[in-house]
């Protein structure tokens, strides 16, 4: 009998393996990367281009709403992950594939970090994309070189607690449709944060207060601070707490679904 010693050794070989199967997974369905590719980008060059207006109000933070817009598409990727995430461990459920996986010794940590990983792959060509899209098109980058690692981990980070919230639905559910369902509410949550505008400039006293009390407005802020400020500490502070956050509750509500769905299967 194998010791709880010998479980947690080979624990990194399992979640390696895995691993590697949700990335070629991953790469191998063009509908899981590009709809998250060309949809974000398509929204920013339309509200970029719709609202530029707004950077005439007094206030409003840069004379370029397209760099102000550019945080966008990364909160809308990240949004993505919840999908790519919660639907293939859903499939997994569905075709018995997570039946048989759970007769061998395979830890459920190891699942999850291996589902996480055709996340994280394709939260960095997204992350590559948009970056290098809204440069070229003109958008400001104040943070400068050294910023662009910071974004980066930020933009992860976001991805990783999106993606650990889909798990949570995919094995909650064992539904793919049921994780599909929850992309129009993370949509809603990100259309009622400080996306379009900054909160000191939303006229409607109900829309700020909401935006206010949004998660999503503070990943956004983080984010966008580093094309418009450069380095905003407390900016960045509260991004990278709230998605770390998001991550940590996700992933123990995940493992909790998990040992329920391994006594049940």
């Amino acid at each position: 009998m194998a010791t709880s010693a010998t479980v947690s050794a080979a624990l990194p070989s399992q979640a390696r393996y895995l691993a590697w199967r949700s990335v070629l997974r991953t790469i191998r369905q063009p509908i899981m990367i590009v709809p998250a590719l060309v949809f974000p980008l398509f929204l920013l060059a339309v509200n970029s281009s719709g609202l530029d207006a707004a950077t005439q109000i007094p206030g409003f933070p840069t004379d370029s709403y397209l760099t102000f817009a550019l945080a966008f598409p990364f909160l809308q990727g990240a949004i993505f992950a919840t999908n790519t995430a919660g639907t293939n461990l859903a499939d997994d459920i569905g075709s018995g594939f997570f039946n048989r996986l759970s007769l061998t010794p395979m830890g459920g940590s190891a699942l999850l970090a291996g589902q996480l990983a055709g996340v994280m792959v394709v939260a960095s060509i997204q992350m590559v994309a948009y970056l290098a899209v809204g440069l070229a098109a003109g958008a400001s980058f104040e943070a400068g070189v050294g910023g662009i690692p910071v974004l980066f981990a930020l933009s992860l980070a976001t991805a990783a607690a999106f993606g650990a919230l889909g798990l949570f639905v995919g094995l909650r559910s064992g539904s793919g449709e049921a994780v599909q369902g929850l992309f129009p509410l993370m949509f809603v949550l990100l259309f009622l944060s400080s996306a379009a505008m900054p909160r000191d400039l939303i006229a409607h006293d109900w829309f700020q207060t909401a935006a206010t009390i949004n998660p999503v407005s503070y990943l956004i802020e983080g984010i966008r601070s580093l094309f418009i400020t450069g380095w905003d500490g407390e900016a960045l502070a509260l991004a990278f707490a709230i998605a770390v956050a998001i991550f940590v509750a996700a992933l123990g509500a995940a493992g909790y679904a998990m040992r329920d769905r391994m006594v049940r299967t």
